[in-house]
């Protein structure tokens, strides 16, 4: 089945009263290109992380935010106060200087660098392994949301090969007229330069030109090439295949553009690269 390589998923969850949101958003791209934003306090388990999305996700250019929210009363962070003595007393001494009657300086110290000490707890295993299965159910979920679009997906290919593949039933109709058309500009071409010309060798020339002109091979390319999008369309992981199929489709019918040398096959080829073009359009986004 198709998948799309837009997607969103977010999961949450609560871990001794650790609040966790992990999101992720994906677009498309040529191969994996992960962003990942993640709290400090988890920052140990990344490499850890990008393997889950890796194997999960496959490719796509892919945010990744986890958020860490405590909801319970402990604090893993403390005031540095001597260093907070240091900030009050140089705070103090600028405003003296400067002539300022005193200010409050606590909202500025809070603000000042260094001013915490970070008191970081050691993960558990058991914490560990449920902030991987958090990013695990996320995955899940995208892949929910890209399977979704790749369900419509499937439908714009249908029908886009359907109707160039109906498009390609029309040529024959005009094969025949094309010939006639084809012998007699020759043929008046040549009676406007020549008086006497040799019936015989003009036929076996006008043959010679026509099978030159022979769309066959490309009908029967083209109509296996459309047999084979639908097939690969159903196997997983199928984008890039199918973005070379649809160039080998891209050829066959600029093949056929340039041997018809007839007005009406002309616009059913037009009609065709229009139908590609939207293929090829969606394939870019295609898992």
């Amino acid at each position: 089945m198709l998948m799309s390589m837009t997607g969103f998923g977010k999961t949450t969850g609560t871990f001794q009263g650790k609040k966790v949101s992990v999101e992720l958003r994906s677009l498309n791209s040529k191969s994996l290109d992960l962003n990942v934003r993640i709290t400090s306090h988890y920052r140990e388990l990344e490499t850890e992380v990008r393997r889950v999305i890796q194997e999960l996700l496959d490719r796509g250019k892919i945010d990744l935010n986890i958020n860490l929210e405590s909801t319970g009363d402990s604090r893993n962070y403390t005031i540095n106060k001597d260093l907070a003595k240091a900030y009050f007393k140089d705070l103090e001494d600028v405003n003296r200087m400067i002539g300022k009657e005193s200010a409050d300086y606590l909202s500025l110290i809070l603000r000042m660098p260094d001013i915490y000490n970070n008191e970081k707890e050691e993960l558990s295993k058991e914490e560990r392994e449920w902030l991987v299965g958090l990013v695990q159910d996320a995955c899940e979920q995208l892949n929910l949301f890209r399977r979704r679009e790749g369900e419509q997906l499937e439908k714009e290919f249908f029908d886009r090969i359907s109707e160039i593949r109906r498009l390609l039933l029309e040529v024959p109709k005009y094969e025949s007229e094309r010939s006639e058309t084809i012998r007699e500009r020759i043929r008046r071409g040549l009676e406007e330069v020549a008086a006497k010309y040799d019936e015989n060798r003009l036929e076996q020339e006008m043959i010679f030109y026509i099978e030159k002109l022979d769309i066959s091979e490309e009908k029967m390319r083209l109509a296996n090439h459309l047999d084979y999008f639908l097939h690969t369309m159903v196997l997983p992981h199928s984008g890039k295949k199918l973005g070379f199929i649809a160039q080998e489709i891209g050829r066959e019918i600029n093949t056929l553009g340039s041997k018809s040398n007839h007005a009406e096959m002309q616009k059913l080829v037009v009609e065709m690269k229009d139908a590609l073009e939207k293929i090829k359009e969606q394939v870019l986004n295609t898992l």
